[in-house]
């Protein structure tokens, strides 16, 4: 693991990076509190430091503070080392932000136990961000295909509408999805259902949005996507994923998507997203009772005249 050890005395700056790497510490060094929250606050910066109370620009209470107020930053495990040893001071490193705190000269085994503690700390820190990122995640997102599931995609789709210059929103649906479960079982129509969310995400831009609405419907968002250009975009969408076969345990299977679209333009700001799922969804039958295997575009608002 990297530390930091931020000593402006440079001799037992030298002394304290031998002991740490005899340790097994990957060690980077500061000679003023300044250079040590630059480096703390790099991407890659360390997950320990030892702060010395007292250094030139920045002691190490106030590299402390800016640290804590970070938010965004991964969590550092700080030791302060100072030659004050009073009960007021410990008092005010800790409210500082400060972890622990160590009186100099410090005990190679008391530092050795101390940092022992910060990592059993940072690994437990670790596990509750990933639990949170994990719930977060299971919240936003459909189990089975990974794509934001329907309420994040509507709210995507509702505060889109609100700053809307031009794009268009697609509605997806599997064509004979009913038949190819009731022929090859569920867990194949599962398969399908993730092959089909995989080939629209490499359809698509990455700014683009994307969602799972329900069972075999998907909702797609096509941002900067202006009503002349709908028609091509949305075919090759539903050309790319309706393209070659792909292998499941029951063999290869193949499949066609319908699609329903609409265009929004700026004079659209405010429109209620249950609107434009209505015009789109309409159009979707539409491909449906013409045969399926198509794009029909809702011919319903005003559309912009360029992309």
């Amino acid at each position: 693991m990297k530390i930091l050890i931020a000593e402006d005395d440079e001799i037992s700056r030298k002394m304290m990076e031998m002991k740490l790497r005899k340790m097994g510490y990957e060690v980077a060094a500061a000679e003023n509190g300044r250079d040590a929250l630059e480096k703390l606050m790099s991407p890659d910066g360390p997950r320990l430091a030892l702060l010395d109370w007292m250094m030139p620009e920045m002691d190490g209470a106030e590299v402390c503070r800016n640290l804590r107020a970070a938010n965004d930053l991964q969590y550092v495990f700080v030791i302060l080392l100072t030659s004050k040893d009073t009960r007021e001071a410990l008092v005010e490193g800790l409210d500082a932000g400060a972890d622990e705190y160590l009186t100099k000269p410090c005990n190679s085994e008391e530092l050795k136990a101390r940092l022992r503690t910060g990592e059993r700390i940072l690994q437990l820190e670790d596990k509750l961000v990933a639990a949170r990122e994990e719930m977060r995640f299971k919240a936003t997102h459909d189990a089975l295909t990974s794509l934001w599931n329907r309420g994040k995609i509507l709210e995507s789709l509702d505060m889109a509408l609100r700053r809307v210059d031009s794009m268009a929103v697609l509605m997806c649906d599997i064509d004979h999805f009913k038949a190819i479960n009731d022929k090859y079982g569920h867990l194949v129509g599962d398969a399908v259902l993730r092959e089909l969310a995989g080939r629209l995400r490499r359809g698509v831009r990455a700014d683009d949005l994307i969602g799972r609405y329900g069972g075999e419907e998907f909702l797609v968002v096509l941002n900067g996507c202006a009503a002349p250009r709908l028609q091509e975009r949305a075919d090759r969408l539903r050309h790319s994923v309706s393209a070659g076969s792909f292998l499941t345990d029951a063999g290869e299977i193949s499949f066609t998507v319908s699609i329903g679209a609409v265009a929004v333009a700026s004079e659209d700001s405010g429109t209620p997203a249950e609107t434009i799922l209505n015009f789109a969804d309409d159009a979707l039958y539409r491909a449906k009772r013409e045969g399926r295997d198509r794009v029909v575009i809702a011919q319903r608002l005003v559309q912009n005249t360029a992309n």
